[in-house]
């Protein structure tokens, strides 16, 4: 992830949870687009920032075999995991404001639903500008608004239910918080990289049952600590299950969830 107050909230314990409950459903759908849209500009060396427990760089390794892949994530214990299950790749821990590579060494950089995340995006723009060579690709999606994923709208629905006089707001405002084309691009053209196309994309993301996403959620995310900085009444967890079975049903779920891909040129 990147370095912003939220992300500084993850413990060790989080990636693993994150990695069993939430990768399979939420990321690794779209992970597989990525990659693919990846490998179609043939990448010779590939930085991935925001790489997490690796979702996206084993479909690279996979979608791109040619390529040397470096992925990176700011958080240790992300990267200590993602580099024990995608050895293939050279992993680093990295803020993706302050890249630590010279000038021109890549000709793609990668970004899977981190760009949210970063405190100031210029900034972190700027610097995929500056590792990229001359006409290098930066490939990235991010989350719509919450609206239009339903895993993601049915738990803050379970927040707002447990927490009615201040439910935490990491999702709306965090994750799903940065889902206007016109700023994403604005942001990219202010970092001298102009965006060459952009997509809205729905996939469908499968889980055994509404619970396992949201203790996905609620064990392996910021909005862990959200919840435990308003108490964590042993109630919240059954209340937002309750409400997310709900709305999603019982048992085996599958739901829609809309991301934008960005391809910008250096």
């Amino acid at each position: 992830m990147t370095g912003s107050a939220a992300d500084r909230r993850w413990s060790e314990s989080m990636p693993a949870a994150y990695e069993r409950y939430l990768v399979p459903t939420l990321f690794r759908p779209f992970a597989g687009d990525l990659a693919a849209r990846a490998a179609d500009l043939r990448p010779v060396r590939v930085l991935e920032l925001a790489a997490g427990t690796g979702a996206v760089t084993s479909e690279l390794l996979a979608a791109a075999p040619a390529a040397a892949v470096t992925a990176t994530d700011l958080n240790e214990a992300m990267v200590a995991l993602g580099s024990a299950r995608v050895p293939g790749a050279t992993w680093r821990q990295a803020d993706a404001q302050r890249l630590p590579f010279p000038d021109g060494s890549f000709d793609l950089v990668v970004c899977q639903f981190g760009v949210m995340f970063f405190p100031d995006r210029v900034a972190a723009y700027g610097e995929v500008r500056r590792v990229l060579a001359p006409g290098g690709r930066f490939l990235f999606n991010t989350w719509g608004p919450l609206a239009g994923h339903a895993f993601g709208a049915a738990l803050q629905a379970g927040l707002e239910r447990a927490f009615p006089a201040d439910p935490p707001r990491f999702l709306p405002t965090v994750p799903h918080g940065y889902a206007d084309p016109v700023a994403v691009s604005a942001d990219l053209t202010a970092a001298g990289l102009p965006v060459e196309e952009w997509c809205e994309l729905t996939l469908e993301g499968r889980a055994a049952s509404a619970a396992d996403v949201a203790l996905g959620f609620l064990t392996g995310t910021p909005v862990r600590a959200a919840v435990e900085e308003r108490g964590a009444p042993p109630s919240v967890r059954a209340t937002v299950v309750e409400e997310m079975t709900a709305r999603l049903g019982r048992g085996p779920v599958t739901a829609p969830m809309t991301a934008l891909v960005f391809l910008a040129t250096a």
